[in-house]
């Protein structure tokens, strides 16, 4: 079993910042992908940011320049660090993990999901 942990959400104003955090844990040997995606209500689930265990990193167009995606290998961790919060931002962030496990299979992971929402 893996499970994937975020924490970091909350309101924020137009303009502010917040950073999400997503921990894994579990019957891990490796991960590869580690990732951010969100779902704003009546939207399909989209991807804001990813990075690989390598360092390569993809993101929405919407966010480049405001978002910086993060990892710490060593804690199986991934960050969200986001500045210059729009309402458009508002929204449930996912993290997702490519996972190696320990029984020498490969799956893709959520974690439940933290509300993000940006409002005056």
């Amino acid at each position: 079993q893996v499970q994937l942990v975020e924490s970091g959400g909350g309101l924020v104003q137009p303009g502010g910042s917040l950073r999400l955090s997503c921990a894994a844990s579990g019957s891990i040997f490796g991960i590869g992908a580690m990732g951010w995606y969100r779902q704003a209500p009546g939207k399909q689930r989209d991807l804001v940011a990813v990075r690989t265990s390598g360092g390569i990193t993809n993101y929405a167009d919407s966010v480049k320049g405001r978002f910086t995606i993060s990892r710490d290998n060593a804690k199986n961790t991934v960050y969200l660090q986001m500045i210059s919060l729009k309402p458009e931002d508002t929204a449930v962030y996912y993290c997702n993990a490519h996972v190696h496990t320990t029984l020498a299979t490969w799956g893709y992971y959520w974690g439940q999901g933290t509300q993000v929402t940006v409002s005056s």
